[in-house]
């Protein structure tokens, strides 16, 4: 095959006669010569320590600047041991050639890499971390090139030797061509030189790999070296709102209730989304847990006449929304409701508190058989909490209805082109009892498998016992028409904003009667599917931090939790383009996309559940994304260690609707605080289960059209967040986050933090104590609890200590790190994310076995909100003093064990 005519390279040059070739140290017909050959003596030796450069020639046409490729010069040997690096000006052409061929030789060894160490100089540097400064290394990774002399030995110099064709009895004899150099000769001493010098160089590298240097650095040689600030600038300015908008738009597409066909396909875009962006293991995990759907038709709201027939009829769902198909939401109900159809006399209850249902006996009404109607949000803000309250006051239903005063057009324009409630939405949401029994209710501290055992639906603790469903004010507004004049009047406390109500009362058994009906399929064993993602660690593969987002909605989802779920998708994204560009972080990063947790938290919890001790060992944080932007004010609830990394990347984020001040400054212009956690969302397995430190990430602002239809992609694109600035800041603060937590050497977590929160909590249970001691009973023993954190704070400025003295260690070694003092880095770290999980508390909260943590959890009562101490707490509500004084102890017990553990 002829030879393509444009081969892109030069022709090679005439070979040269052999006369050419020996003619003298200058080859300038080859278009190259030594510098060192226009010298009066050109073939004056060269040392090894020198380096000598080429000059190319350009005058030369055939040869272009370059020397012949792979031709080298003939070169004939000389007798002389002492002429091995040159000679007199008198050598003969033999002497002169060998020498130009060494020289030549030379010179193509000592030829200037600096390009070659540029490209190179990271490969076998050590990186040590955000919190020091990045120390290029100045050594490099090349083994001396030796080149050891032409040697003939057993020839006489005075003999003439083989040039003169004479031989001696040494070349002779058997085995004399390899004798010995004799003593003094230059060959002797070239032999024994380099050889010491190669002894040197093993004894160095033997050196370095039993000190174990290499295995530290072979941590990073999956890993191309980057700059940590070179990183972060990327991640910051690769977030790109035009892409979160489009997953937004994506995923809030059609109705996914869990477990349900719109869920299951997501869960499929989801698993295909994370392998596209680059994660790795990408899993879909299933588990079978207890759901309800409501059926067509099997849900009403009337008030019946008093012959039993419905003189007015709720209409439940949004204007123009009705079946549940692509483009339309979920019916209005609540997950996790008991079946019936019920009906008795109507009573008005406020927020449903307890204290409000306490004051309507007080009040003397009576409300045995009757249906309770409250309002969402206020003194008590989880539903199933209202509801569990009513049931306990006696009534056979539950109504919640949302009042424009707590989240309508009385707060200001209503959606679709406002933030509040349209009169028509209802806020969809269950009310299994989340901070009773959290994750699927049937089973309750193991993982809902297929196989394995579960509790009768009868017998849970976890939900409710009476039916119960939403309603939207404009439906609600009827049937408070109807209670005029029954009962008494409220107080001015209990008066909503529905209109053309002119009188608010409270009702009795003389209420109109209303029917509450509540048919649904209840399924025990519902599949559901998380899916998860990693990307490795080259570090601690087995240390992991988790990045979790719900993906199941009541409607669409647009705030929750698909707000969430874009910001994660793009972190992904940004995190999987830097793996393929070489980079990696030190510890594993895991991504989680959870299903079922609008029911009751159940796809994390069974997670959780069913990887307990592994969790435990090996996961050091957990950041939760839910209603991730809803407002503009950014908030973060969580274990006090984030609070000064969290401040750190505050500081690194602007607001470009606030000036471009940065969220850090807007954050201490209102003095917000890390907020403590309750059981709202994802967190609560991880936090009060197994103890990992948790932080849940958040835009918010006022009350919205939350679990209703209007909560949809066009209300996020138009009116939350125009432009998606707010994703986009929440992905970043959400990336630099990501990057600290797994890629620091030394995990960021802020025990000094811990320790100072813990002696304000305890100031905030001693006061909190006195309130619900009566008169004449003895104080709580709170000292104990007190001396423990005392003992935490001790514990915490001996531990961090070694930060700094690791610190100076590596600085003072030019950032070099010995596998020794890496794994001293390794378990101080655990020890840090262990803290946590050392004050937890195995045999749990009495009665509430699955919350183990002493300091964080949700109060029986208590619900969403946020609590510390909740064991001390539940036996100080219940009365039992002598309980509580057992549990004081026990709890202060487990805080000293884990400050001691600390620093042993």
């Amino acid at each position: 095959m002829a030879p393509d005519e444009d081969q892109r390279y030069d022709p090679v040059p005439p070979i040269p006669t052999y006369d050419e070739a020996v003619a003298g140290a200058s080859h300038s017909a080859y278009g190259w010569h030594h510098p060192h050959d226009d010298a009066h003596s050109p073939l004056e030796g060269q040392s090894l320590l020198n380096r000598g450069s080429f000059e190319f020639s350009t005058s030369t046409q055939n040869a272009r600047g370059r020397r012949p490729r792979g031709y080298r010069a003939p070169t004939v040997e000389t007798d002389d041991d002492d002429s091995l690096l040159g000679g007199d000006s008198d050598s003969d052409s033999d002497s002169d050639s060998e020498a130009n061929h060494i020289r030549r030789e030379m010179q193509q060894l000592e030829i200037d890499d600096s390009d070659v160490r540029a490209r190179h100089r990271s490969s076998w540097g050590k990186r040590i971390g955000f919190s020091l400064p990045q120390w290029r290394w100045r050594w490099r990774w090349r083994l001396p090139q030796i080149q050891m002399p032409q040697i003939r030995l057993g020839r006489d110099p005075n003999s003439g030797g083989a040039g003169a064709g004479g031989t001696t009895e040494e070349e002779e004899a058997p085995g004399s061509r390899f004798a010995f150099p004799k003593l003094g000769s230059a060959a002797l001493f070239l032999i024994v030189g380099r050889i010491m010098a190669a002894l040197l160089v093993l004894g160095f590298l033997y050196l370095l790999f039993v000190s174990d240097i290499f295995s530290n650095m072979a941590r990073r040689m999956g890993s191309r070296m980057f700059e940590p600030e070179t990183v972060r600038l990327h991640l910051q300015t690769s977030v790109d709102p035009r892409r979160i908008r489009d997953t937004l738009k994506h995923f809030t597409g059609y109705a996914h209730l869990a477990g349900t066909a719109g869920d299951f396909a997501l869960a499929e875009d989801t698993e295909m989304l994370f392998t596209k962006y680059g994660l790795e293991g990408v899993t879909r995990d299933t588990y079978h847990v207890y759901l309800n759907y409501p059926k067509a038709g099997g849900r009403a709201v009337e008030i019946l006449s008093g012959d039993g027939n419905a003189i007015w009829s709720a209409k439940l769902e949004e204007e123009e929304l009705g079946e549940e198909v692509a483009g339309r939401p979920t019916f209005a109900f609540h997950g996790h409701s008991k079946s019936g159809d019920v009906k008795g006399p109507l009573i008005y209850a406020n927020y449903g508190s307890r204290e409000d249902f306490k004051a309507l006996q007080d009040g003397g009404i009576d409300t045995k058989g009757a249906i309770a109607l409250v309002r969402y949000y206020g003194t008590q803000r989880d539903r199933a909490l209202k509801v569990k309250a009513a049931e306990l006051a006696g009534f056979a239903g539950c109504i919640i209805y949302s009042d424009p005063a707590d989240d309508g057009f009385v707060k200001g324009t209503p959606a679709p082109v406002g933030r509040y409630m349209p009169a028509d939405g209802v806020q969809r949401g269950a009310v299994s009892l989340m901070s009773w029994v959290v994750g699927d209710v049937l089973t309750p501290g193991w993982g809902s498998k297929d196989s394995m055992p579960r509790m009768r639906v009868d017998e849970t603790p976890g939900l409710v016992k009476i039916p119960s469903l939403p309603l939207a004010w404009r439906d609600a507004q009827e049937l408070l028409k109807h209670l005029k004049g029954h009962g008494s009047r409220v107080a001015d406390a209990w008066v909503g904003g529905v209109p053309e109500v002119t009188e608010w009362w409270t009702g009795n058994q003389t209420s109109p009667i209303v029917r509450l009906k509540n048919e649904q399929d209840e399924v025990e064993k519902q599949p559901i599917w998380n899916v998860y993602g990693r990307i490795t660690g080259v570090e601690q593969a087995e240390k992991k931090v988790i990045i979790g987002n719900h993906r199941d909605s009541w409607g669409f989802g647009a705030a929750d939790p698909h707000s969430g779920t874009a910001v994660m998708m793009e972190i992904i994204r940004i995190l999987g383009d830097l793996v393929t560009r070489g980079w990696r972080p030190l510890r594993t990063i895991e991504f989680m996309s959870w299903d079922g947790e609008e029911y009751n938290l159940i796809g994390s919890t069974e997670y959780v559940e069913q990887n307990d001790e592994i969790l435990r060992r090996d996961a050091l944080a957990y950041v939760n994304l839910d209603s991730a932007v809803a407002g503009s004010t950014f908030h973060a609830s969580g274990s006090p260690v984030f609070r000064k990394v969290l401040l750190e990347v505050l500081s690194r984020v602007s607001d470009p609707n606030f000036n471009n001040t940065t969220l850090r400054d807007l954050w201490d212009r209102r003095k917000a605080e890390l907020e403590g956690l309750g059981a709202g969302s994802d967190y609560v397995a991880f936090q009060d289960i197994v103890g990992t430190s948790s932080l849940d990430l958040h835009f918010d602002g006022a009350e919205y059209p939350y679990h209703s239809a209007y909560e949809n992609f066009d209300w996020m694109d138009q009116v939350c967040d125009p432009g998606f600035i707010y994703h986009t800041l929440l992905a970043q603060v959400l990336g630099l986050l990501i990057l600290d937590l797994a890629d620091r050497p030394i995990l960021p977590f802020d025990m000094p933090a811990y320790a100072d929160n813990l002696g304000r909590w305890v100031d905030e249970l001693t006061a909190w104590a006195k309130g619900q001691s009566k008169e004449g009973e003895e104080p709580l023993p709170l000292k104990a609890l007190r001396d423990a954190a005392d003992e935490v704070a001790m514990s915490v400025r001996e531990f961090d200590k070694w930060e700094l003295s690791w610190e100076n260690s590596v600085v003072s070694s030019n950032g070099w790190e010995p596998a020794s003092l890496g794994k001293k880095r390794f378990e101080y770290n655990s020890r840090m994310a262990r803290f946590e999980t050392d004050l937890l508390d195995d045999a749990g909260v009495p009665n509430r076995t699955q919350f183990k943590h002493v300091i964080f959890g949700p109060q029986l009562w208590s619900g969403y909100d946020e609590a510390f101490f909740p064991s001390i707490r539940d036996t100080v509500m219940s009365g039992d003093w002598a309980l509580a004084n057992r549990t004081i102890t026990k709890v202060a017990d487990i805080i000293k064990k884990a400050a001691a553990n600390l620093i042993q």
